[in-house]
């Protein structure tokens, strides 16, 4: 099963803007007329049902969205680039690798239609046109497209099911799954058969819900021994979980509370959802000889237990009774907490506007857009400092350079183009 994928996202680059100036036979004194480049398309992931699985991800590993078109003459603008939508399953948690080794969650696409922009498309440059003021009315300086963002992403597929079966391996998991459900996952007598997680519809009392089964877990799985990292992620998003218990154990309460522990290990909000604890394998003679004995283990736990054969039957219909019952509890909870939601505030980041700082003996300037400003010709000539130099100016730039201790003829730099002060 492809349910993790590490992939490359670019967007698209912004459109350059263009030096022209409009020459007809009938439109003395024309004027600039360059247009603005277009901008570069997004890459949006979108959550789609027709999608099952992470596998087109597997091969192809750097995704590119279109850029943006230059700007024409007569103030024609460029094109925008076509934003790229990479199709994901229902149930795919978006997260964007940091420079330090971590990853951070950017959206969790639990439903149908769901869509998440990871990588925004560079703004296009203004062509010469944008430029025209009272006093500067012929400018031939435009502004080069802005880089599209780009990012490493990591897509992981979480199933969605209303109940985990979690247990220890070689539990009967598989085979409680395959006789509630018309699933037919792989059961076998040796641990680790299933390789991949289970889903199965169960029905009682008119009410319908999902089980999926949750391999992996043992001793160190939140540490991904095991097949721990693997699947626990799938016990996510599971309302609630059957703890299946082999009954033939030495201490089925030492195992409930193993899994328990590599439960709130791996994420401390597993631990705290509900369980249904159930012993399975009373079929064989000696663990109903047994049964006393660990019920009464249980109870000092302070763990209610359920006794069944996933083999023979026995049992059964009252754990999946109890199961839809707890989760008609659960249903109505959530109905609650869905009306009154809380807020959550997501400051915006403040724009980093310009900065001025000095490396060695020359003063650096960080100005987003400024130090894309272009000739004709491609270099920097006397028309762009002085465009340059102007919006500095107005945006306070030389006091800051003032205050920040330049002298005639230190160096300045903005982007590629360096300067003397003066």
């Amino acid at each position: 099963m492809f349910d993790r994928a590490i992939i490359t996202v670019k967007a698209g680059n912004g459109g350059n803007g263009i030096i022209s100036f409009l020459r007809e036979k009938f439109v003395p004194f024309g004027g600039p007329a360059g247009g603005n480049g277009g901008k570069g398309g997004d890459v949006i992931i979108k959550a789609d049902p027709s999608i099952t699985s992470l596998k087109m991800y597997s091969r192809k590993k750097i995704y590119r969205a279109e850029d943006g078109k230059n700007g024409g003459n007569k103030k024609k603008h460029g094109a925008h680039g076509a934003d790229l939508v990479l199709a994901v399953p229902v149930g795919t948690a978006v997260f964007s690798k940091t420079p330090f080794g971590e990853s951070a969650l950017l959206a969790d696409l639990a439903e149908p239609g769901q869509e998440v922009i990871v990588a925004k498309g560079g703004r296009g440059g203004f062509g010469n046109a944008h430029y025209t003021s009272a006093t500067h009315q012929a400018p031939r300086i435009a502004q080069r497209g802005e880089p599209g963002e780009e990012q490493t992403i990591i897509l992981e597929l979480r199933l969605i099911a209303d109940v985990g079966i979690i247990g220890y391996p070689n539990a009967g998991k598989s085979t409680f799954l395959s006789a509630v459900t018309a699933a037919r996952p792989k059961i076998a007598d040796y641990p680790f058969t299933t390789l991949e997680p289970v889903l199965g519809a169960a029905e009682s009392g008119g009410r319908g819900f999902i089980l999926a089964e949750i391999p992996g877990l043992i001793a160190g799985a939140h540490l991904g021994k095991g097949l721990g990292h693997d699947f626990l992620r799938h016990a996510m998003r599971t309302k609630m979980f059957l703890h299946l218990i082999d009954g033939t154990a030495e201490s089925p309460v030492d195992n409930m509370i193993q899994v328990n522990n590599e439960l709130a290990l791996f994420d401390s909000s597993l631990s705290r959802k509900p369980q249904i604890v159930v012993v399975n394998k009373i079929d064989v003679p000696a663990v109903r000889e047994r049964q006393s004995e660990i019920r009464q283990a249980f109870r000092e736990a302070g763990v209610d237990v359920f006794f069944v054969s996933a083999k023979s039957g026995e049992g059964l219909p009252e754990v999946i009774a109890e199961t839809a019952r707890r989760l008609s509890l659960l249903a109505g909870t959530e109905e609650k907490k869905a009306e009154s939601p809380v807020k959550v505030f997501r400051p915006q980041p403040v724009s980093e506007g310009v900065k001025v700082h000095k490396d060695g003996n020359v003063f650096i300037i960080e100005a987003s857009g400024l130090d894309r400003l272009t000739t004709r010709r491609g270099e920097p000539d006397s028309e762009v400092m002085m465009e340059l130099k102007n919006r500095l100016n107005r945006l306070g730039v030389n006091r800051a350079l003032v205050r920040a201790g330049i002298k005639p003829g230190d160096k300045v730099r903005c982007g590629s183009i360096e300067w003397e002060w003066s």
